[in-house]
């Protein structure tokens, strides 16, 4: 009998199940339904697993059910820290390391303007941070004080100065409040991994009813975490290996998606030389960074003004009139798919845009310093330089007639020479949309998931080119 497993993610747009074969390794099937979250989700949920039937032509019995979830519009979270680049930064990392969708961050003592605009990002999560432990706590108890009077309705996570715990407890006791650790008790040190342990699991235990998912509960045994958590681990799983198996070393994961394009790396991204010293905030191993103005649907009017609309329609191959022209009608229309042959030109300069200025942001750079002693060169977030892999995923990659000249624009680039961008990966396509799925797996059948997620990427062959087009060239913003 097969030793089966499903795997769901109930998207923002589309229920997507796989059913996978973990004693031979692959996958038996696949399905798809809309998800219909916000009427009733049982709906889409019975027409893809309809699908999924009519593509294996009845179900195995499934030894394992697990869901994970960007429906809705994901886990909003909002953090709240004191010094923006210390504990406030420090939260937001916690935040999106945690697969969170973050709608908003806020630094210092909160106003009332703070407290009515958190209000209206509506947030499933605050995280409320501040201070290192036994320092500052008159501004994290202003803070607290303020939310509990807000009209807020969400869990309240407390990751900030251990010593004014007890007081944050006392006035949030009118709200569901989590108290967990500092993510930064002493003065440049991260302890962020208690802190999204506990986002994941008022997700698993409280977003996943209040959105509706677990009406859905007779198909599925456990929603273990948001989607984004689920790429993540299917990285970390890809990088790392398992016992007695090898991964692929450090990993980047490029995922273009229709309202955010996020990028995840897994790499200690030390300075590759003796002679760089690393300033800033020492930056996590396994790192997701989402860029919300980088979509490629709700926001392609702004990878267009980001890149140059001459240097986008001169790598479509199109007038600059036409791109405009073809831009205006995707705004109106962020569902409408690419038909004609300048539609399908322009579309895949705005993937390779997106990727180009997506993965610059999450990449680290290097600066000259000029200091007493004569000049220092400083390193401002990770070096990817000599990274082992880059693997695309996502339907714009995925979809691509070129997957690899879209994932080539991750690579180091001759107009970028201070960017710390790997140099010669190896390039990798998901092209069974599979990341996800090995992630939820990761933890129940670890040995299974690597060989399911090795087995599966596509190797890309791609020449690096410049992203010079004639004398066009795409800015890096």
């Amino acid at each position: 009998m097969t030793k089966a497993a499903l795997l769901i993610d109930f998207g923002s747009t589309y229920t997507k199940l796989r059913a996978i074969d973990l004693g031979a390794r692959r996958v038996l099937g696949s399905g798809q339904g809309p998800s219909t979250v916000t009427s009733d989700i049982n709906i889409g949920m019975r027409a893809a697993m309809d699908d999924l039937e009519r593509h294996l032509g009845g179900l195995p019995r499934f030894r394992y059910r697990f869901a994970s979830s960007s429906a809705a519009g994901g886990l909003r979270m909002v953090t709240v820290g004191l010094v923006r680049e210390l504990t406030a930064e420090a939260a937001r990392r916690a935040a999106l390391g945690a697969g969170a969708k973050l709608v908003g961050t806020f630094s210092y003592r909160l106003t009332q303007k703070d407290i009515n605009k958190i209000n209206e990002l509506k947030p499933d999560i605050v995280l409320l941070a501040g201070g290192t432990d036994g320092g500052n706590s008159a501004v994290v108890l202003a803070n607290a004080g303020l939310l509990a009077a807000s009209a807020l309705a969400c869990p309240v996570v407390y990751a900030g100065n251990r010593a004014a715990a007890d007081d944050v407890s006392t006035l949030l006791a009118g709200c569901t409040l989590i108290v967990t650790e500092n993510v930064m008790p002493e003065f440049n040190t991260l302890n962020i991994e208690p802190a999204r342990a506990v986002i994941r699991q008022v997700f698993i235990d409280r977003i996943v009813h209040a959105k509706g998912i677990d009406r859905a509960r007779a198909d599925f045994d456990a929603v273990l975490m948001p989607t984004p958590a689920a790429v993540m681990e299917g990285a970390r799983l890809l990088a790392d290996g398992v016992a007695g198996h090898d991964g692929l070393g450090t990993v980047m994961v490029v995922d273009p998606g229709g309202a955010t394009t996020d990028v995840h790396s897994v790499a200690d991204g030390r300075p590759a030389s003796g002679q760089v010293v690393a300033v800033g905030l020492p930056e996590p191993r396994i790192k997701r960074t989402v860029e919300g103005d980088l979509g490629m649907r709700h926001n392609a009017a702004t990878i267009a003004e980001v890149a140059g609309i001459e240097a986008l329609a001169a790598d479509a191959g199109i007038d600059p009139m036409r791109a405009r022209a073809l831009l205006a009608q995707l705004a109106t229309d962020v569902g409408q798919l690419p038909q004609s042959a300048d539609d399908i030109a322009l579309d895949q300069a705005l993937v390779r845009a997106a990727v180009f200025q997506a993965v610059a942001r999450h990449c680290g750079t290097l600066e000259t310093v000029y200091t007493a002693h004569g000049p220092v060169t400083v390193q401002h977030g990770k070096d990817l330089s000599e990274l082992d892999a880059v693997i695309g995923t996502g339907g714009a990659i995925v979809s691509s007639p070129d997957p690899g000249a879209v994932l080539g624009k991750a690579l180091a680039d001759n107009t970028l020479p201070l960017s710390l961008r790997p140099r010669a990966p190896s390039l990798w396509l998901d092209r069974g949309y599979l990341l996800y799925a090995c992630g939820l797996l990761a933890a129940a059948e670890p040995e299974a998931a690597l060989e399911l997620a090795l087995g599966h990427l596509q190797r890309l062959d791609h020449q690096p080119r410049s992203m010079e087009t004639g004398n066009a060239r795409i800015r890096c913003a």
